[in-house]
């Protein structure tokens, strides 16, 4: 892009999230239904584009704000159901995961190899594991001589890349898939160590991928209450046993849990109604983001795979930086692509500013991924 000098851009940023890489295509010669992301090759332009040409010189921040592995969409780990979250189920799911995506790891590396680039990693709730120091190690001896330019930690749940921005994956405001970073792995007297789930990774590990194994659509369907409806209409019988599955998962998992903790009947419904907080109206917690954190002027989120831009009266802007993953969207005032390639691109002009000139000094848009052409993104509308 020419106008960088024009501009006198010192820093680029660029934001992705909820990519869901699994165990690829094929795996031992079957058809794998749980693999959700087929852009291998989008992504490896969309990561060479932002590490040469013009942005070669430019300082090029890419901040991976979770679930770019897909850790509860591999199955196919040869260990019991408890030892699924064992450290050395996921040791395993991750080498499965890197194996059937060599092209982007490979251009990762060429990415991080070049001059003033660098990743940061935010950790969302599929890819949780993470937490476990084994995998960040995994991870990041890929890279050999440049994993220092990567930033993958427990502690990042919410990272600033340049003053009045905050980054979030978004997980952390659904109960259902909340964990505590610092405190998620549990050592057994004998040394093993597990990752303590949040009750949202058991339902999609034993809800969803089993559903999905019939219907590979079932979690990329928004809003859920046209997909129910639809679902009943044109699939009953199908649609009819998924939501038994869910009442009957909900019943046993949430509803026994709040009421062996014998509250009264009262609690235990209000707990439920709070757990049942999915993919809720994040517009709202926008502006109680925005309440606690006055210095903040952008709030970017992933977690709900909806693309979204809004900019308010007060000149603070919302994104969701979406997915890389195809959706359906039932919603027909929703202008929708089930393949639509979305991220943050923030052009820091200048470091040393004061928070009131924000907005001289820092743009931020959503963009749209097309490939590799003239522009090789389109403005979000």
């Amino acid at each position: 892009m020419k106008s960088h000098q024009k501009n006198n851009v010192q820093k680029v940023v660029l934001v992705i999230s909820d990519l869901h890489l699994g165990a690829g295509k094929m795996i031992k010669g079957k058809r794998n239904l749980l693999e959700d992301f087929h852009y291998d090759n989008e992504l490896v332009d969309f990561l060479n584009y932002y590490s040469t040409g013009d942005y070669q010189d430019i300082e090029v921040e890419l901040v991976i704000n979770g679930d770019f592995f897909d850790f509860l969409a591999v199955p196919y780990v040869e260990f019991y159901d408890d030892e699924f979250w064992s450290e050395n189920a996921a040791l395993e799911k991750l080498k499965i995961i890197m194996n059937a995506h060599q092209g982007v790891l490979q251009a990762l590396k060429r990415f991080i190899s070049k001059p003033e680039k660098k990743i940061v990693y935010i950790i969302g709730n599929h890819d949780a594991e993470f937490v476990f120091d084994s995998l960040k190690d995994e991870f990041l001896n890929y890279f050999g001589e440049h994993k220092n330019n990567i930033i993958l930690s427990n502690s990042i749940s919410t990272h600033t890349p340049v003053k009045g921005v905050s980054i979030q994956h978004g997980h952390q405001y659904e109960r259902a898939h909340e964990f505590d970073q610092e405190n998620a792995v549990l050592e057994t007297l004998n040394g093993e160590k597990y990752f303590i789930p949040p009750w949202g990774s058991y339902y999609v590990t034993n809800v969803i991928n089993k559903y999905k194994q019939e219907r590979s659509f079932i979690n990329a369907v928004r809003p859920i209450k046209h997909f129910i409806i639809h679902g009943i209409i044109f699939d009953t019988f199908f649609t009819v046993r998924f939501l038994l599955s869910n009442l009957y998962y909900f019943f046993m998992v949430r509803f026994w849990h709040f009421y062996m903790m014998k509250r009264s009947l009262r609690q235990v419904f209000e707990d439920l109604m709070r757990e049942l907080e999915l993919f809720q109206d994040y517009e709202s917690l926008t502006r109680q983001f925005f309440e606690k954190n006055q210095d903040s002027k952008v709030l970017i989120v992933g977690h709900t795979h909806n693309p979204a831009l809004r900019i308010f009266n007060d000149g603070t802007i919302f994104i969701n930086t979406g997915t890389w993953t195809r959706m359906v969207n039932l919603d027909l005032g929703q202008w929708s692509n089930s393949n639509v390639l979305t991220y943050a691109k923030i052009l820091v002009k200048n470091r040393d500013f004061s928070i009131e000139e924000f907005d001289k000094n820092v743009e931020v848009d959503l963009k749209h991924w097309q490939g590799i052409n003239n522009f090789p993104y389109s403005e979000y509308h």
